[in-house]
């Protein structure tokens, strides 16, 4: 066995067994790569309206990594498209990622040029994915030639995924948002674009579990747990953004009586007796149903008792105060 074979070999093992795939790999000599891209690159070149050779500043054109792909293996042979055909056009490549001079290739096909190598890992779960189903291709997202990849990149990957979600657009301009305009986090860091287990396709399997890897003090566990809270992060918050605080739904107290529609107001205005009160007061305090519109929206509400509402350590059971 010749050394370069052996070469071969040791690389063929050591990336397999980190399970990148091969399909598209070159060889580990840099020449190669190069000398099959130049049978485009002699006319794609930087004369080009769209830039073309700073693939070579990104991993797909590092030639120093024998995974790297070379035009053919994303584009296709292409041998028609090579020999010109000897009409004024040219024959359009075999994949075509983008519309221009050619109409862009179906869905599948450019997916399959992808998928070759991008095949494991964040992207096992693709097949049958929300935006596989649609037909949306990789290109639709992704930027290969480009030196930085709007996608990949917090700052901007917002506004390719508004190019789609305008909802989720609207919503992160309103007053209680996550610092996504900011460019703090990427809709990634919540979401799964290639595909996932859940239906928003989140990165982990709930929402709660989302939520968790920023939100590590709400996980608990607590003495006293709030129902609501354990079920689903969004039956209170809304993540995108709301005009309320804290991401909430609704204003304290009227989210709180969603579910509490019997408690503290709801009695006495009932004209019921409580213990300690009367048909005005609680326990010396006003109840929610006696108070102004005004006093509701500027006072935290239920939140100036139940402080803790994710969940509560109080000897005083769960009532969910500190």
């Amino acid at each position: 066995m010749t050394r370069k074979i052996r070469v071969l070999a040791f690389l063929v093992a050591v990336l397999g067994c980190a399970g990148v795939s091969l399909a598209h790999a070159e060889t580990a000599d840099p020449s190669v790569g190069l000398k099959r891209d130049a049978v485009c690159t002699r006319c794609h070149d930087e004369t080009e309206t769209k830039p073309v050779l700073s693939i070579y500043q990104t991993k797909h054109g590092n030639r120093a990594d024998p995974r790297a792909p070379s035009c053919q293996s994303c584009h296709g042979e292409s041998q028609q498209h090579i020999a010109g055909g000897g009409g004024a056009t040219r024959p359009k490549p075999d994949v075509v990622f983008k519309a221009g001079t050619y109409a862009a290739s179906d869905a599948a096909t450019q997916v399959k040029a992808c998928i070759g190598c991008h095949q494991d890992g964040a992207r096992s779960n693709w097949a049958g994915s929300a935006h596989q189903s649609k037909n949306i291709p990789c290109s639709s997202c992704h930027s290969s030639h480009a030196q930085t990849d709007p996608i990949l990149m917090k700052s901007t990957q917002r506004q390719v995924c508004f190019g789609c979600h305008k909802d989720q657009r609207a919503q992160v301009h309103k007053v209680s948002t996550h610092p996504i305009e900011a460019g703090k986090i990427g809709c990634s860091d919540c979401h799964n674009p290639h595909g996932s287990v859940t239906n928003a396709l989140l990165i982990k399997n709930s929402v709660n579990e989302t939520c968790y890897t920023c939100h590590a003090e709400k996980r608990g566990p607590f003495l006293w747990e709030h129902s609501p809270v354990v079920d689903d992060c969004t039956n209170c918050h809304t993540p995108h953004g709301s005009n309320n605080a804290k991401l909430l739904k609704t204003r304290a107290p009227w989210l709180c009586q969603d579910c509490h529609s019997a408690d503290h107001g709801a009695a006495i205005n009932s004209g019921a007796n409580l213990p300690g009160g009367n048909a005005t007061t609680v326990n010396g305090l006003n109840p929610i149903g006696s108070q102004s519109p005004r006093a509701q929206t500027n006072a935290r509400a239920c939140l100036n008792c139940h402080s803790q509402i994710h969940g509560s350590n109080h000897p005083a059971g769960a009532k969910f105060q500190r």
